[in-house]
């Protein structure tokens, strides 16, 4: 079965992230093709999608979005998967008691809930540099007024926070879904 794991990233965190259910995937034995969203190419010639984007202000980067509305038809027909990255820090609860993964669900996973029927979506905490380069206005105005209100970085802790273990689980499952060996026949003896 060939699979086609599709993402935009940013900064290169949730690139990470795809690349991770990428390698998951094959090392359960399926074909796997590892692209940028905005270099897809030919994606008919897959059996199933992984789709996944960094989100900014509750929403998909322009690439990932583009790529599931261009190719909304075909992916209605056959079995996908999408994936968020984008909360970050260590607490699971907010400060109001809600949990972060839940709150942080990018907007367009209800439209494509209508329109592509994923079988199954999921976001993951990302990973943040403030020492990166700044990409867009809106990463240039956060990072002046971060520079101005010292305090705010509480709410923008750096480092990274993917949990590589919840990265593999999910995509052992989608591997288990389309009918792929267990990891453990694939790896082989230890």
């Amino acid at each position: 079965m060939k699979v086609l794991v599709v993402y935009a990233s940013r900064h290169g965190a949730t690139g990470g992230i795809a690349d991770r259910i990428a390698q998951t995937l094959e090392r359960c034995g399926l074909t796997v093709t590892l692209r940028p969203a905005n270099l897809a190419g030919d994606v008919d010639a897959h059996d199933a999608y992984v789709i996944g984007s960094a989100a900014y202000i509750g929403g998909w980067l322009g690439e990932a979005r583009t790529f599931v509305r261009r190719n909304q038809r075909l992916l209605a027909t056959r079995p996908v998967w999408l994936f968020s990255s984008g909360p970050i820090g260590t607490a699971r609860i907010d400060a109001k008691g809600n949990d972060v993964l839940k709150t942080t669900i990018p907007k367009e996973f209800a439209e494509f809930e209508r329109t592509i029927r994923p079988r199954g979506t999921r976001v993951f905490f990302g990973a943040y540099d403030a020492h990166a380069p700044a990409s867009g206005i809106a990463e240039r105005l956060m990072a002046g007024f971060m520079r101005v209100m010292p305090a705010t970085r509480e709410a923008m802790p750096e480092g990274d926070f993917r949990d590589w273990p919840a990265i593999e689980a999910w995509a052992e499952g989608i591997a288990r879904e389309l009918g792929a060996a267990p990891v453990e026949a694939v790896a082989g003896p230890q």
